[in-house]
């Protein structure tokens, strides 16, 4: 996808000349050298504008909310290694091999679905004998489909089975809403999103009706438990999808609410990209005897190449326009720290010619789904986010990651690095640091 070109005559228009404040016209040189007195950005140097060093200690006010002024930006250095290829893994069954009735396998088969992969291949049998599993896998190897499938193989022999899917972010509830509609098409199989920034009660109204499968977050299930709208106690089985950023997001003591109204004998999923000791101690009290399945490989962000730019902060926005100029800058995620400032960058980059979009939890949910189908079909060069975008989205052919703001954690910066360098390819990420 060609870049829009830019209106430089416009960028310049509304912004005061003030002392110091230095043009870019894409004659700079990038790189640890290039670093010069007067606040010229460089990549990986030590210093910033004005000759001001950087490093793990805040640079920010004292006591400041924000964790992102502590973190070691050396970190975010890093050559993307030489992707090798990984030993071929070997199914040990094709899908029509599973024993799935004939009108999920005809779905399946009509998905195009035929090898599975290794999470798909090694969790649907366990699934089907009704075990509890623990399944580790990257983001992007199909988990979703290993445990979407053999639940609804559950559902077409016990027609009155029920399931719940605990989610972290709206995005991937409606993700997996989605993908399971594609599967049960012809079934007769229902199900519901019950997520925030939807109107609740039109969700209380439909969960009036006859449903199998419920695909929600943590506070908006909580809350409709509590107006007695969902009845926890009829759900025999519960996946815990993305169950490490449901974690960070402090979603725990919800979590347990959830699973504490659900039946004792019930049938138990967890499926996580990590397995920290805090989640571990989360699924030993909610899982019997679980089969645990290891399939993630490599890190996500080893295929990316990493690394930061020091740069005054009146100076990022002229920064940003150059480099969003430039050919390979096809499909650029940016990440901002707060609502507002999201907001306003992606409406500035607008005004200064770019197709962009926006998505942050100020948005409505029509709008959020709206902006990311945007981006995900290129009608959008860019999309500016806040973290509610790093984690549980599958976003093809991300060329660029830019952290315009610093994020909170490491491990916040590790997932929104996540989003490029997929499926085999390399990507690149650039972090902005003041």
């Amino acid at each position: 996808m060609n870049p829009v070109k830019p209106n430089r005559d416009h960028s310049r228009r509304d912004r005061p000349n003030k002392a110091g404040d230095r043009t870019f016209n894409g004659k700079r040189t990038f790189g640890a050298s290039a670093h010069k007195p007067g606040g010229r950005p460089s990549f990986g140097g030590n210093r910033g504008a004005g000759g001001r060093k950087f490093g793990g200690k805040s640079q920010g006010s004292k006591g400041s909310r924000f964790k992102g002024a502590k973190l070691d930006v050396s970190r975010f250095i890093n050559k993307a290694k030489e992707l090798e290829k990984p030993r071929p893994y070997v199914p040990q069954h094709e899908f029509t091999q599973f024993g799935f009735s004939e009108i999920v396998e005809k779905n399946v088969v009509g998905r195009g679905y035929k090898t599975p992969t290794p999470i798909q291949d090694q969790a649907i049998p366990h699934i089907l004998l009704g075990k509890d599993v623990i399944g580790i896998a990257n983001t992007g190897t199909g988990k979703t489909a290993a445990f979407l499938l053999p639940l609804i193989e559950k559902i077409v022999k016990a027609k009155d089975e029920k399931v719940i899917i605990i989610v972290p972010t709206r995005e991937l509830a409606l993700q997996i809403d989605m993908e399971l509609r594609s599967f049960v098409r012809g079934i007769g199989i229902g199900s519901i999103s019950c997520i925030g920034g939807s109107n609740i009660r039109e969700q209380m109204r439909a969960l009036r009706n006859k449903h199998n499968f419920v695909i929600g977050t943590p506070g908006r299930l909580k809350d409709l438990m509590e107006r007695k709208c969902l009845r926890i106690e009829e759900f025999k089985t519960v996946v815990l999808d993305e169950a490490d950023r449901m974690l960070d997001m402090g979603f725990i003591t919800d979590i347990k609410f959830i699973l504490k109204g659900m039946p004792y004998d019930r049938h138990s999923l967890f499926f996580s990209a990590t397995f920290s000791p805090d989640i571990e101690k989360l699924v030993g009290g909610f899982l019997k005897e679980p089969v645990k399945i290891y399939t993630r490989v490599g890190d996500t962000a080893a295929s990316v190449d990493q690394d930061i730019i020091r740069i005054g902060r009146e100076k990022k926005i002229e920064l940003l326009h150059d480099l969003l100029s430039k050919k390979d800058f096809e499909k650029v995620l940016i990440f901002g720290q707060t609502k507002w400032g999201v907001e306003k960058l992606s409406n500035e980059l607008e005004k200064r010619g770019f197709k962009s979009a926006s998505i942050h939890g100020n948005k409505s949910q029509g709008q959020r789904k709206m902006a990311l189908e945007l981006f995900k079909g290129n009608r959008v060069q860019i999309l500016v986010a806040t973290d509610v975008a790093s984690r549980g989205l599958d976003i093809n052919d991300v060329s660029h990651v830019i952290n315009y703001d610093l994020p909170a954690t490491y491990d916040d910066y590790t997932h929104r690095v996540g989003r490029t360098g997929r499926a085999g390819k390399k990507g690149k990420a650039i972090t902005f640091v003041d």
